[in-house]
């Protein structure tokens, strides 16, 4: 049910907002599309992920609200999918207020963090920092001619507080530790140049705790049930510091309470 009081997704913008998700088959990234299409103050949301066509509740989702879920198979690490991504948002819309990035790699088929020194590769390298650190900047360079309006516009990634330099104590996970760290530094700078070309917007990074997705699963055990979140309250979290984003946030590095994070 569409909640028509509820606040909009972007602070200081008049109108309905055009969002766009990636990661949206899944995960942080579907339950934030669950929650943006119950809310009244947006027009329009773009699910992306590799296969989010072929994902039975996006499918469920658009033909529910087909005016305004767009779904769109993208892999972020193609420049040529972005290339079709930007160039079908732009037959749809001429401005997006809101981007989320949620795709991430921790694990997957070959691939798992690295304990000690001897487990680093080049190919797990390549292949996290594609996802985690390339991905990021790469979206905000197609998405760029939909972003640089005078309106408000938040640009917001998924981090994670073991990217941060400053809070590393126990060594470990060479790749995704230094691919966080690598989007830290290139949306920071981003920041900067979004200020210039629009000086209301925002780009922020987010920590969002240990969330019960299958990023988390295999390492879940010595988390406390309480520092566990649900998919759900994750993204309501997220959205939540996203809405009170004002360019005063943009540049900085947020965990789910709203807390920095340090760099």
């Amino acid at each position: 049910m569409v909640a028509a009081d509820q606040p909009g997704p972007v602070a200081g913008l008049e109108g309905p907002a055009h969002v766009l998700v990636t990661g949206a088959s899944s995960g942080i990234g579907l339950a934030m599309m669950r929650q943006l299409l119950d809310n009244a103050q947006v027009g329009f949301v773009a699910a992306v992920s590799r296969s989010a066509t072929r994902n039975g509740t996006l499918q469920a989702l658009q033909a529910a609200d087909p005016g305004r879920l767009m779904v769109v198979d993208a892999d972020l690490t193609v420049e040529g999918d972005l290339a079709l991504l930007s160039d079908a948002l732009a037959r749809r819309i001429d401005r997006l207020h809101l981007v989320v990035n949620t795709a991430g790699v921790l694990h997957a088929h070959g691939l798992s963090p690295e304990k000690v020194l001897e487990q680093v590769s080049l190919a797990s390298l390549q292949r996290v920092f594609a996802i985690n650190a390339f991905a990021p900047i790469l979206l905000a360079q197609a998405l760029l001619p939909l972003l640089g309006h005078g309106a408000p516009a938040v640009f917001a990634s998924l981090s994670a507080r073991v990217g941060s330099i400053g809070d590393n104590r126990s060594g470990g996970w060479y790749a995704y530790r230094a691919s966080k760290a690598a989007q830290n530094q290139l949306l920071k700078t981003l920041s900067i140049e979004m200020a210039r070309r629009n000086r209301r917007s925002c780009c922020v990074l987010l920590h969002p705790g240990t969330v019960d997705t299958p990023l988390s699963a295999p390492y879940q055990a010595r988390v406390p049930r309480e520092k566990l979140f649900a998919a759900e309250r994750a993204a309501r979290q997220l959205l939540d510091i996203i809405a009170r984003c004002t360019p005063v946030q943009s540049g900085r590095f947020l965990a789910w309470d709203g807390s920095e994070v340090p760099w």
